[in-house]
């Protein structure tokens, strides 16, 4: 049985030997024919010709990777114009929404009381916007320190938030009253009138629609003052959102 499956096995080995013998003689055959062949090749938009002639290095579907290689060229052009103008919007928008600010009082404005101990600012004859010369914060520079005076630099909708803050000698009165205006008008204030407490503090917050131009400012009513430690009084706002047909 063995022998008789080895001759078996030797036979099927010659069989293969004499196939692949038998289809590289023709291929041969065959290559001499195609390469001189003249006649028309029916390839539509195929390279059939470089097929032939130029087996190596050929592509038959060249014309069609050329035309996709250039379409996909022309749609990364698109997109890539696309993200800029998008990288634009993004920039514009967030550069829009970086408008902030936050002002203290300089203690240094602060005078003597004649016959008391406090230093205070005012009062005065008139309503006086409150100077807070101590800029912390300022993104957008719509701030102005020497005025106390915050111009929106663009139409949006705004959050607002002042504390006062002030403190007297023993039975002296406390007596102030700070207003935030808009544009000359009153939107909200603070204010106290006692002899019971020798100090006191109060913080208001408002949201407002506001146009470019338009100013926010705080001052202090005639006749008031606020005295010592006028580093506790401060002033802060920022841009929630702007309005985006403002421009």
């Amino acid at each position: 049985m063995a022998v008789l499956a080895s001759l078996l096995l030797c036979g099927l080995m010659c069989v293969s030997v004499k196939v692949e013998a038998m289809t590289q003689t023709v291929g041969d055959q065959l290559r001499p024919h195609a390469i001189a062949f003249t006649g028309p090749l029916n390839c539509n938009k195929w390279d059939c010709n470089c097929t032939f002639t130029r087996q190596r290095g050929c592509c038959c579907a060249a014309n069609d990777m050329y035309e996709l290689e250039n379409e996909t060229f022309m749609r990364m052009k698109y997109l890539w114009h696309q993200i800029e103008e998008l990288a634009g919007h993004v920039e514009h928008c967030t550069a829009a929404k970086k408008i902030a600010f936050k002002a203290t009082i300089n203690p240094d404005i602060a005078v003597m009381i004649p016959g008391t101990t406090d230093h205070c600012f005012g009062p005065f004859n008139s309503n006086v916007p409150i100077p807070y010369g101590i800029v912390a914060l300022n993104h957008g520079n719509g701030y102005n320190p020497s005025l106390g005076i915050f111009t929106a630099p663009r139409g949006g909708v705004y959050v607002f938030s002042f504390t006062v803050y002030s403190s007297v000698s023993d039975g002296q009165r406390l007596y102030h009253k700070v207003q935030l205006m808009k544009d000359g008008d009153l939107v909200s204030g603070v204010w106290e009138n006692n002899r019971e407490d020798s100090e006191d503090s109060a913080t208001q917050r408002v949201i407002l629609e506001m146009e470019a131009g338009c100013q926010v400012y705080l001052e202090l009513v005639s006749g008031r003052k606020l005295c010592s430690s006028l580093e506790l009084n401060i002033f802060t706002g920022y841009m929630l959102y702007p309005l985006y047909n403002s421009d």
